[in-house]
C-alpha cells in the first residue's frame, strides 16, 4: 500500500510559479514510477508529467513543456512539479500517482487527494 499526499498548490498570479510536493509513506517509491495528472473541472483528468523510478527518464505533456519540471528525491520518498510560467488554464486541481512510468491514467495504481491550483488573469 502506497499512500501520496499533495502540497503546495494555492492562488497565484498569470505568470507566476508554483512547487508541488507530494510525499509518499511506504517502501516501494523508489520502485515506482511517478505521475502527475490534473482534472479541470468539467474535462477529464489529463497527464502532466511522469518521471521514472531512478529519475533519468521524463515525460511531459506538451501542453506544459518547457513550464514544468517534474522531479524526484528517492532519499526523501518525494515527487515535485515545478511549475513556472503559470497560465489560467493551467487551473486544475492536481494529481499525483504512483505506479508505471507513463502517460495514461491505468499504469497508476495509488492516487493523492488532489491539491488545487488556480491562475488568476
Amino acid at each position: 500500500q502506497v499512500q501520496l499526499v499533495e502540497s503546495g498548490g494555492g492562488l497565484v498570479q498569470a505568470g507566476g510559479s508554483l512547487r508541488l510536493s507530494c510525499a509518499a509513506s511506504g517502501r516501494t517509491f523508489s520502485r515506482s514510477g511517478m505521475g502527475w495528472f490534473r482534472q479541470a473541472p468539467g474535462k477529464e483528468r489529463e497527464f502532466v508529467a511522469t518521471i521514472s523510478r531512478s529519475g533519468d527518464f521524463r515525460i511531459h505533456a506538451d501542453s506544459v513543456k518547457g513550464r514544468f519540471t517534474i522531479s524526484r528525491d528517492n532519499a526523501k520518498n518525494t515527487v515535485y512539479l515545478q511549475m513556472n510560467s503559470l497560465k489560467p488554464e493551467d487551473t486544475a486541481v492536481y494529481y499525483c500517482a504512483a505506479g508505471a512510468f507513463g502517460v495514461i491514467k491505468s499504469n497508476y495504481d495509488y492516487w493523492g487527494q488532489g491539491t488545487q491550483v488556480t491562475v488568476s488573469s
